[in-house]
């Protein structure tokens, strides 16, 4: 299994924070544009504990790729899980934490994921896999930083 934590200081509020990561339409708006990434299914304002999200998403090669993940859990404005049921990984849970700080948000994403036991996942782990998770997350506190500077 692989981890990865990211914590990261957002000049807002608890509230403004939570509004925008429950969103799931928002999930576009931090994501690599070169994934190609689309959500499929009809998505509400917020989410909700039991809510399936269907996406098509370009991880490499232009090859199109169905996931869909499921949330978990949601404590409002503390904490929500996101959980692959059908995709690319063997597992994939992640965790996204609030915590109000003095003039603004500490923002806490734990990933856990595995990609497979045969030989192929673990070469594409090492090739690739790996780098591009962290791209990813690195992409989105970019894009955070930006969006929510002060």
């Amino acid at each position: 299994m692989h981890k990865l934590k990211q914590q990261q200081f957002l000049p807002i509020s608890l509230e403004e924070a939570w509004n925008f990561f429950s969103n799931p339409k928002n999930l576009n708006k931090i994501t690599p544009s070169n994934l190609v990434f689309e959500i499929t299914s009809e998505v509400p304002e917020t989410i909700y504990e039991g809510l399936m999200i269907t996406y098509k998403i370009k991880p490499m090669l232009n090859i199109s790729t169905k996931w869909c993940t499921e949330i978990t859990l949601v404590k409002e404005k503390e904490v929500f899980v996101d959980e692959q049921r059908k995709g690319p990984y063997a597992l994939w849970r992640h965790e996204h934490r609030f915590e109000a700080l003095n003039e603004g948000v500490l923002m806490t994403d734990t990933l856990d994921y595995r990609i497979g036991k045969s030989v192929f996942g673990w070469v594409a782990g090492k090739l690739f896999v790996h780098k591009k998770v962290r791209e990813i997350f690195s992409y989105r506190q970019k894009v955070l930083e930006d969006r929510f500077k002060r």
